[in-house]
């Protein structure tokens, strides 16, 4: 089959690799009709990879047909429409069964496309690996476009929404508006909050961030901007999507005293220097953590399928699977208005 194989920084192709090889009793294989590429891609896309070892097939988001069940799976059946969530667990533990595949208790935890041990989904199929905990049956109203999204960035954004501690009428603050934090916007309002303010460098992720209902930030002085519009307060919470050091710095500076910061954003800094002390002085309540998209799934499908939220607004290109080079190198240098690029095997 094809599939996109990182070799190097910035050397992601489209070549012939093995079919699926399922795991004959719990596992499934998904023909795969849409497949997104993350934010959290870019990493190894930059040469920041999971593993150090290249030659692997990349991808954690993607819808499609399942095709092949093991003996052992019970709850989906050849010809189902399904999403398979980018977090995987074992389909045994109390946590999985929980949806809190992240946290699984006999250590199966794992991200399609990180490396060898679990090829990624971009591709035209994918292995899926505890198939009753890791896919979910599509709703006939939900789009495949729509189903895409909800295999990682909108549960992402929905989790760091719930992190933000959104009350009704709170101000939230979301910094990075990629395809998490337009999601994020919408998880915001969805949550409450009677205004979201959206922080990015780019003027065109600002403006369409504006057409979801946010209120762009300055992006010369967002702290300053943001205390204009709060009174000198701040944002009750704030959610970062974008997982850099100063992104979580000015996360920090943008929330009130006693407020919230929850970062979802893919952070591979191990000396961060934090804030401890202005933490504590205004009494800063902060989360950060790796969404399971599961246990987001039972809030979210309904919300998607009644209109509440629309993940699909968080797309910008759909490209060929082949051109998938082409659609890494659009997304990470932000070019053209791009928002998420959706490959089509």
């Amino acid at each position: 089959m094809k599939a996109l194989v990182y070799h190097a920084a910035h050397d992601v192709r489209c070549e012939s690799v093995p079919d699926p090889d399922p795991e004959a009793t719990h596992g499934a294989v998904v023909k795969i009709s849409r497949a997104g590429i993350c934010g959290s891609d870019l990493h190894i896309y930059g040469g920041h990879g999971f593993s150090p070892e290249p030659g692997y097939v990349v991808g954690h988001e993607a819808v499609g047909e399942v095709v092949e069940v093991g003996s052992a799976v019970a709850r989906f059946r050849v010809g189902d429409r399904v999403l398979v969530p980018g977090s995987t667990g074992c389909a045994t533990c109390a946590r999985c069964r929980r949806g809190e595949v992240l946290l699984c208790e006999n250590g199966q935890t794992g991200c399609y496309g990180l490396g060898h041990a679990l090829p990624g989904s971009q591709a035209e199929a994918v292995a899926v690996p505890a198939a009753d905990t890791g896919l979910w049956r599509i709703p006939e109203g939900v789009s495949d476009d729509d189903a895409v999204v909800l295999t990682d960035n909108l549960p992402t954004a929905w989790y760091g929404a719930e992190g933000a501690r959104i009350q009704p009428g709170d101000t939230v603050a979301v910094v990075g508006l990629g395809p998490v934090g337009l999601c994020a916007v919408q998880s915001a309002f969805a949550m409450g909050a009677s205004r979201v303010l959206g922080v990015d460098l780019v003027a065109e992720r600002r403006a369409y961030a504006e057409t979801l209902g946010a209120i762009a930030l300055h992006p010369e002085d967002p702290k300053q901007h943001a205390l204009e519009l709060t009174g000198g307060l701040g944002a009750d919470g704030v959610i970062e999507a974008v997982g850099a050091d100063a992104t979580i710095q000015l996360s920090l500076d943008l929330v009130r005293r006693g407020g919230h910061v929850s970062v979802v954003g893919v952070n591979q800094t191990r000396n961060f220097a934090f804030d401890m002390a202005l933490a504590q002085v205004k009494s800063i309540a902060f989360r950060i953590g790796l969404c399971s998209v599961q246990a987001q799934l039972p809030a979210l499908v309904p919300l998607v399928e009644g209109g509440r939220i629309q993940p699909s607004a968080a797309i910008s290109h759909h490209m060929p699977l082949a051109d998938g080079a082409e659609g890494y190198r659009l997304f990470a240098a932000r070019e053209a208005g791009v928002r998420k690029v959706i490959l089509t095997p």
